[in-house]
């Protein structure tokens, strides 16, 4: 009896398919992260810049650029 119940959940386990939806999910959401921390640093010395320019002509000084 109890080694037909082992079968049968070793069987049920093998023939799910929920692990493999989470294991997707986590793929993607590391291809997101990876995509993010590429584009982040660019961008955030874009954004930097017209903010120092903008300070700039508006006669103030730009503070200094902070290390990540």
């Amino acid at each position: 009896m109890i080694l037909e119940y082992l079968l049968l959940r070793a069987r049920l386990f093998f023939k799910s398919t929920e692990g493999a939806s989470a294991i997707e999910y986590a793929i993607v959401v590391a291809m997101v992260a990876v995509v993010v921390v590429v584009f982040v640093s660019p961008v955030s010395t874009k954004v930097y810049n017209i903010f120092s320019a903008v300070l700039t002509s508006l006669g103030g000084t730009a503070p200094t650029k902070p290390t990540p």
